[in-house]
């Protein structure tokens, strides 16, 4: 077996043909739902960006309900350390 067989798993004819073949039946199931690249390329664009700023949404509502928290925490803390360091 030849090294381009060995990499590409058969016989490059038969490896064209099967490449052919599914390009074949992916283009009709596009063509059928009215798909195309662009609206591929589009919709992961819209999915990525989505996620990315679901995800900065949720660091951005972390880091509010740290310092709201942090707002009463802090001073209470410093307090009770200030009251039990009279003693």
């Amino acid at each position: 077996m030849s090294a381009l067989n060995k990499f590409l798993g058969d016989s490059p004819l038969r490896v064209f043909l099967k490449l052919a073949v599914v390009s074949f039946l992916v283009g009709i199931v596009m063509s059928t739902f009215g798909w195309s690249p662009v609206d591929l390329y589009y919709w992961v664009e819209d999915t990525v960006r989505y996620f990315w700023n679901m995800g900065f949404h949720a660091i951005d509502r972390f880091v509010g309900y740290f310092l709201l928290g942090a707002a009463i925490v802090v001073p209470a803390f410093l307090l009770l350390r200030l009251l039990s360091y009279r003693r």
